[in-house]
């Protein structure tokens, strides 16, 4: 919503008295084709969302999820998503498999001007691929919470320091990105979830050697 309707862009304006409308306009969701890769419990709940606003939500998974197929996602290819798709968001895991998945072939087979979000993990983008599809207007809107390289960045205060990392600084240009240091998870609620799984966990395993979110080699 921020990206689309510029909300950043306007929150500095008007603490400068500047309340022109020129460069703000956006566009509305109803209607829009919306690409979830990733359909587990993040994935659904974001279809679900985006359901709510009038949208048609194609998904790519290597499973299908029932619980988003009940809500109308429709699974396609990852190619027939990337095509149609007019905002295609993250919602999956790191792997040797999804590294890179958003590169030049696949950024290239996207709509001119799509959005593209990554709420998922850095390196599931090609950054500099991406850069290029800014660069050239293909894609009109990037917003990420992730980044490939963010170990050296996020979750410091670097506010007086020279950013070394070109790359980043680049990404800081343009006026249709929006980057946040990670902080999608940040909420008092995932917080106290956070803390009640791991401490179930640690007295299911004192007590039975066992726990439902063991993960076996």
């Amino acid at each position: 919503m921020t990206l689309n309707r510029k909300i950043h862009r306007a929150y500095n304006r008007i603490r400068d008295g500047n309340f022109s409308l020129d460069g703000l306009l956006g566009f509305d969701l109803h209607g829009r084709t919306v690409g979830i890769i990733g359909t587990g419990q993040i994935g659904v709940e974001v279809a679900r969302i985006m359901r709510g606003f009038g949208c048609r939500v194609l998904g790519y998974a290597p499973q299908p999820n029932t619980d988003a197929e009940q809500l109308g996602v429709e699974y396609v290819s990852l190619d027939e998503l990337l095509t149609q798709a007019d905002i295609v968001t993250l919602h999956c895991p790191l792997t040797p498999d999804t590294h890179h998945l958003i590169d030049a072939e696949a950024t290239a087979k996207m709509k001119d001007g799509v959005m593209l979000i990554n709420t998922s993990r850095g390196a599931i983008v090609d950054t500099g691929a991406i850069i290029d599809g800014l660069k050239s207007g293909h894609i009109g809107y990037l917003g990420l919470d992730v980044y490939e390289e963010e170990g050296d960045l996020f979750f410091e205060d670097l506010s007086n320091l020279v950013l070394q990392d070109d790359v980043f600084a680049r990404l800081l240009t343009f006026p249709n990105v929006v980057i946040t240091g990670h902080q999608a998870f940040f909420t008092r609620n995932a917080l106290e979830s956070i803390a009640h799984t791991t401490l179930k966990n640690l007295t299911d395993l004192e007590e039975t050697e066992q726990c439902v979110n063991q993960i076996s080699a």
